[in-house]
């Protein structure tokens, strides 16, 4: 196997545990108010999206295809964010519509698009 193919394990993985803990019903989450007070909840979506499209974004090989195909991972990411919220207003228990979480998810998706074009092309 190839090391891309190891990343998009990973990122299926990641997508797939993402979705379980973004779905978890609002009464199976602990109940910590140290985590509301200082809204670490936001930390763990920038780092959740950010896994997200860094994994996903370890799969491209094509050197001269990598730009184009980040483009859609970072809007496939964001998009995701902004459904997950819907999805928890309408069909999950004791969960709520927070545009700060989409903010959040954006901020995560777009660090890790940073990140990645540091690392593949040395700048910002």
């Amino acid at each position: 196997m190839k090391r891309t193919d190891y990343c998009l394990i990973a990122a299926i993985i990641w997508l797939l545990t993402t979705t379980l803990l973004l779905c978890l019903p609002g009464n199976d989450l602990p109940d910590i108010s140290w985590i509301e007070q200082w809204h670490i909840d936001k930390l763990i979506h920038i780092i959740l999206f950010f896994g997200w499209v860094f994994l996903f974004a370890n799969t491209i090989a094509d050197y001269r295809k990598r730009l184009r195909r980040m483009v859609w991972i970072v809007l496939a990411g964001i998009a995701y964010g902004i459904l997950i919220e819907f999805i928890q207003k309408y069909w999950i228990p004791h969960r709520s519509f927070d545009v700060d979480d989409m903010v959040a998810d954006a901020a995560g998706c777009l660090l890790a698009w940073l990140w990645q074009r540091k690392k593949w092309y040395g700048v910002l």
